[in-house]
């Protein structure tokens, strides 16, 4: 394992999820996959096209090609000063070396011509090699610029490193000072504002650093592509351009600019209607702003209506609020002359003659009067009334309420006598099949169902376990289910049974069940782990035999082997780095697991 930074570099996943856990780092390991301190983990992808080792292999490559084609170059022309040597000696070997001394070549037409041909082949290939040269030293020139912006970036790195070990050692320094001590409380209170937004800002630093050198790697990147494929591509359109297809490709360029003219031409037709559509949405913008202007008057005059309405409203509140008071004190007023009772038709002839004052002692002297009179009830016949009309209403109610009370019971009635022959009827049904099932699990065995019943009056039995028979006065039997395993001998109670002979009596009374009301499936846990073995086998008969008759389809779990037997499909559940996985196993593989599991428990 080796730290950069925060940042430490594992040789698999596993070390690196380990040291993430222990030591609160974040780790990288050789193929990328990166493990957070804080628990999450990415895959990692290992880009290629950014290969520092690609890039450095690729130069060592164009080097040893480089050094190889340089032989090769003074190889070429080595013999290519060879060559003039012998022929300016009039067919003398010459030369470096001398290595035929003395002797005469006697040249003929044709050998000579034959040396031309290979002369002029040399000297093609020595352009070419030329060309590979200046190539070659192109590509060296950019992996140059490229390794110098490296270096450069290096340099960058290794001052950003001595600039952090530098505030390292100035942090350790003032670690073994107190200087929040030495502050004003102005200065503390400052010193807890500017600690978020300094974290802030390391966060910016470090993300604006990213992406400087992903920009930087990336330029690097645009510089190398430019050197090696677009200039190369430049120089093979200009030989392209020299070569005789030029004409053709004239002939083309002027097809093409013709077709640039009319191009142009179109567009300057569209430029025109263009124009004539932006005249015309000047225009429209023109009356929009108009109708805009007489729209904000006629809402200024609308506003002014509403404040006009809304007086007017108020000023109609207010009367309409000054008619309901005085509509009140017309009432009040009206209610005070009908308690004076009704009046004699000269009363107001009687009274009409007299003076205020006479008035005020008649009414003060009849108000003498009838305080004499204040203990009587006066609303006493009004109240007779009401109440006699309640009564008969009341009497009414209590008519239809008995009505509806009788027709209620009967439907009750009804409805219980339905639910009694149902549940008879039912009851009749699953007892039937309760003793086939039975007798089908148990062989020579037997077993009854009788209607669970309770007197009249007798307080609820919540004794689960009292299963012996109850009689009554008149000799009814209120809940039995009795069964013999043998044959032979009297029937036992569910309390006598053992816990095997329990789980029998069930799943027979299920599929007793089943035979009367089937269900499209069932889901079965683990009902063999209290059987015996002839049980279970018969269990497991008979669930394929109903799954095969009854087209119902059956889900259970189970450790033993008769079930696994008569199974159409079977599934495996394992559990591996706290992680549940069901996979589809075979008949074999299923029963190799139960005798292992039971061995292991034996053990």
């Amino acid at each position: 394992m080796h730290v950069f930074a925060r940042t430490v570099i594992c040789r698999d996943l596993d070390v690196a999820t380990r040291v993430a856990r222990a030591d609160g780092l974040d780790c990288i390991t050789v193929e990328g996959d990166q493990v957070s301190k804080k628990g999450g983990m990415t895959g990692g992808f290992y880009d290629k096209r950014r290969s520092k080792l690609k890039f450095m292999n690729i130069i060592r490559q164009n080097a040893m090609l480089i050094t190889a084609k340089e032989n090769e170059l003074q190889n070429g022309l080595h013999f290519v000063y060879w060559v003039p040597c012998v022929l300016h000696r009039g067919g003398k070997l010459g030369g470096p070396g001398d290595l035929v001394k003395g002797s005469h070549w006697a040249w003929t037409k044709t050998g000579r011509q034959k040396d031309d041909a290979e002369l002029a082949h040399e000297r093609s290939e020595l352009e070419q090699l030329k060309q590979e040269v200046a190539n070659a030293n192109k590509h060296i020139l950019n992996i140059s610029k490229a390794l110098e912006k490296k270096l450069k970036l290096l340099a960058n790195v290794q001052t950003q490193i001595d600039q952090v070990k530098a505030n390292i050692a100035m942090k350790r320094d003032e670690m073994g000072t107190e200087l929040v001590d030495h502050l004003t409380p102005e200065e503390r209170d400052l010193l807890s504002r500017l600690n978020p937004e300094i974290a802030d800002f390391k966060e910016q630093l470090v993300a604006c650093r990213e992406n400087r050198v992903e920009t930087e790697t990336r330029k690097a990147e645009l510089e190398t592509n430019l050197s090696t494929n677009l200039v190369r591509r430049k120089q093979e359109l200009e030989a392209v351009k020299q070569s005789p297809e030029t004409d053709v490709l004239n002939a083309e360029a002027e097809a093409k600019r013709q077709e640039l003219q009319d191009a142009k031409r179109s567009v300057e037709e569209v430029k025109k209607q263009l124009q004539r559509v932006l005249e015309s949405i000047e225009d429209r913008n023109k009356e929009l702003k108009k109708i805009n202007k007489k729209k904000s008057d006629l809402r200024a005059r609308l506003e002014e209506y509403e404040k006009t309405r809304q007086n007017e409203d108020k000023r109609a509140e207010q009367l309409i609020s000054r008619k309901n008071i005085l509509l009140a004190k017309q009432e009040e007023y009206s209610k005070k002359i009908r308690e004076l009772g009704p009046l004699s038709s000269d009363a107001f002839e009687i009274h009409k003659r007299k003076s205020i004052k006479e008035l005020y002692k008649m009414l003060h002297k009849c108000n003498e009067q009838l305080k004499q009179f204040s203990h009587v009830n006066k609303k006493a016949l009004d109240q007779y009334a009401n109440f006699t009309d309640q009564r008969e209403e009341l009497q009414k109610r209590q008519q239809e309420l008995d009505a509806g009370d009788e027709k209620i019971k009967e439907l009750v009635s009804v409805l219980d006598q339905r639910k009694d022959e149902s549940i008879e009827r039912t009851f009749k049904g699953v007892a039937k099949h309760f003793r086939e099932v039975f007798s089908e699990l148990v062989q020579g065995g037997h077993g009854f169902l009788i209607m669970m019943k309770k007197k009249d009056g007798d307080p609820a039995d919540n004794d689960y376990y009292e299963d012996e028979p109850r009689v009554d006065t008149e000799g009814r039997v209120e809940k039995y289910i009795g069964v013999s395993f043998t044959g032979q001998g009297e029937t036992q109670s569910m309390k006598q049974l053992s816990g095997g002979q329990k789980t029998v009596v069930a799943l027979a009374l299920i599929f007793a069940i089943q035979r009367c009301d089937p269900a499209p499936f069932y889901l079965f846990d683990e009902i063999d782990a209290a059987l015996d073995p002839q049980y279970r086998t018969a269990v497991g008969n008979m669930v394929r035999r109903l799954a095969d008759m009854a087209s119902t389809q059956f889900i259970t779990t189970t450790f033993r082997p008769e079930l696994v037997k008569v199974a159409d499909k079977i599934y495996g559940v394992t559990h591996k780095n706290r992680v549940s996985h069901v996979n589809v196993v075979t008949m074999d593989e299923a029963l190799d697991f139960i005798e292992h599991d039971q061995s292991h428990n034996a053990e």
